[in-house]
């Protein structure tokens, strides 16, 4: 079974483009550009990782993770922050990055999609039930 990554992006066209990309490399991929219904689809569809922009259209991705962090379910899941800035400059978001158990920060600028994929292939997979 492939795995199933949650993409939570501001910005539609990137989030199906980088869906796309991981879709041709054997994940299933899910956008969303709204974080409620990102959490509803969760409980449905179960996602093995999930990739959030840290910038969110009406709140930032810090806040989403607040609030998926705060459901049982999803507290081990992996996730990847991105977003514009660049790491000199997230130094803001450290400590809630660590609370929230973060995975990895990769700044768009400097993230090609095949670093992503080597990034996602990085982390732990999902123990089959």
């Amino acid at each position: 079974m492939a795995q199933r990554i949650f993409l939570l992006y501001s910005d539609r066209q990137i989030g199906r483009h980088t869906a796309g990309f991981l879709k041709l490399n054997g994940y299933e991929a899910d956008v969303f550009c709204d974080p409620q219904e990102a959490v509803v689809a969760a409980d449905r569809l179960k996602p093995d990782l999930m990739i959030v922009d840290l910038a969110l259209a009406g709140r930032s991705g810090i806040e989403f993770l607040y609030e998926l962090r705060s459901y049982p379910d999803w507290r081990a899941m992996p996730v990847i922050v991105t977003g514009s800035q660049l790491l000199g400059d997230i130094e803001p978001y450290l400590a809630a990055f660590a609370q929230l158990q973060v995975s990895q920060y990769l700044p768009r600028p400097l993230t090609s999609l095949p670093k992503l994929r080597q990034e996602i292939e990085r982390l732990p997979r999902p123990v089959a039930a």
